[in-house]
């Protein structure tokens, strides 16, 4: 329901007319504002009586008379419907995408209203970057009713929605709602129905309710509900929402009539400039006007600073490449010569290091094959004695006399410097002693 617009983008997009029509019992409320970066200004404050007693013809000529005395350009009118006409349902979602919030919404869908599933209309969006979706929710027949009067009548809709959807669009038009909440109190279309509150905090980011109390005992129960600190003040609508900056002559600037204002003045500021917060929209697509071309004034600038960025970079791509490739050589040659002694040096003593890795081994040589030979001695205890030991890097070769062979093998594989032992020649007896010749495979030690 908020789009990410940068800050500095902003005033370009504070540009814009539109219509906001305040649908009550008997009478229509049609409010025209306008959009500039210094403010908004309301350019027409107008009520059309009991239109739903006069011809559609006759009211419809009347709301002409307002935008021609105007001198506008056809305007898509955004209608708010009567408050208990409409649910308005904020379900969390956490986790689910923009792209599977539409089938998430349609499986919770039939648990949220009282009606059959074939009898509503209903549209959602999400709340800034949150997980929760707003969802308005109506009856199909009375959408189709509206749609036809108006069409009957000649206005020209842009969309049909609920108050609340437009407090929170217009609210954020010139600036962002304060962190710590929003509580606002006004009266309803019906003033029997009693008080019409909305609010928004970080436990509820969108509420709105109609409650059968007066407006101070509506608050409070708004403020629990919204979990609202106690600094949060309570506001009567008109008061969170853009001031004018001008306004008609013959507008009731009381309190009481700046109140009556807040629906009407919420619905022509989002009208006029949607695209900061996109109200919920019940009207079907199909039946949707839009035509206002100050809403293209961004598109132009924005095309017009592209168009000259793309001509300048056309114009200097070429010298800036050439600059570039000689800036890129001079580097070169800077550096060249400190290149060529760091992989001179690298060659050194990579040289070095081998040399030195070569002497090591070569020390190391001698104490293990000390070590090995202490070792075959030690297998071979007296009265065994060897005629012949022969040993290089990679094995050893023993030939001598034992009285038993038995475990011999076994018993040289068990030392860490020696492995696979196996004989080399068949065993042959002389006198009490057995001849033998064997050879191991050499682990471990220097190499």
């Amino acid at each position: 329901m908020v789009r990410m617009i940068p800050e500095w983008l902003r005033p370009l997009y504070r540009f814009g007319t539109g219509a906001g029509i305040v649908i009550g019992p008997k009478d229509l409320t049609v409010y025209v504002a306008r959009l500039r970066p210094g403010g908004p200004r309301l350019l027409a404050a107008r009520t059309i009586e009991d239109y739903r007693e006069r011809p559609a013809a006759e009211w419809g000529a009347e709301y002409q008379r307002i935008l021609d005395a105007l001198k506008t350009p056809p305007l898509p009118a955004l209608a708010v419907l009567p408050r208990e006409q409409v649910l308005l349902r904020v379900v969390p979602l956490p986790g689910v995408t923009d792209e599977d919030a539409p089938a998430a919404i349609r499986f919770q869908l039939d648990s949220l209203h009282p009606y059959q599933a074939e009898e509503i209309v209903h549209d959602w969006q999400r709340i800034g970057r949150t997980s929760f979706f707003a969802i308005a929710i109506a009856e199909k027949r009375i959408i189709d009713e509206y749609a036809a009067l108006f069409a009957e009548a000649g206005v020209k809709l842009g969309g049909m929605t609920l108050s609340a959807s437009t407090f929170f669009s217009s609210m954020r038009i010139y600036g962002e709602p304060p962190v710590s909440g929003v509580l606002a109190v006004g009266l309803s279309d019906a003033p029997a129905a009693g008080a019409e509150v909305y609010g928004e905090s970080a436990a509820r980011p969108m509420y709105s309710a109609l409650m059968p109390e007066p407006a101070e005992r509506a608050a409070v129960l708004a403020a629990s509900e919204l979990r609202l600190e106690p600094e949060v003040e309570a506001k009567p609508i008109s008061e969170w929402l853009p001031a004018w900056s001008a306004a008609p002559d013959d507008f009731d600037f009381s309190e009481a009539g700046r109140q009556r204002a807040a629906k009407p003045w919420a619905a022509a500021l989002t009208a006029a400039q949607p695209r900061f917060a996109p109200p919920l929209n019940l009207l079907p697509a199909e039946l949707r006007f839009v035509s206002s071309r100050l809403l293209w004034v961004p598109t132009a600038i924005l095309a017009t600073v592209l168009a000259a960025v793309l001509g300048a970079w056309a114009a200097m791509g070429a010298w800036q490449e050439r600059a570039y490739l000689r800036e890129l050589d001079r580097r070169i040659a800077q550096v060249t010569p400190r290149t060529l002694q760091v992989e001179n040096a690298d060659k050194e003593i990579a040289q070095t290091v081998e040399r030195i890795q070569l002497l090591d081994q070569f020390k190391k040589r001698t104490r293990s094959d000390m070590d090995l030979l202490l070792e075959v001695t030690n297998a071979f205890p007296p009265p065994a004695f060897l005629n012949s030991l022969a040993f290089d890097r990679n094995q050893v070769a023993v030939g001598g006399e034992i009285a038993d062979t038995d475990g011999l093998l076994k018993k040289l594989d068990e030392s860490p410097r020696l492995a696979g032992s196996e004989f080399t020649m068949p065993l042959a007896r002389a006198g009490q002693n057995e001849i033998f010749r064997l050879r191991a495979r050499r682990e471990g030690g220097a190499r």
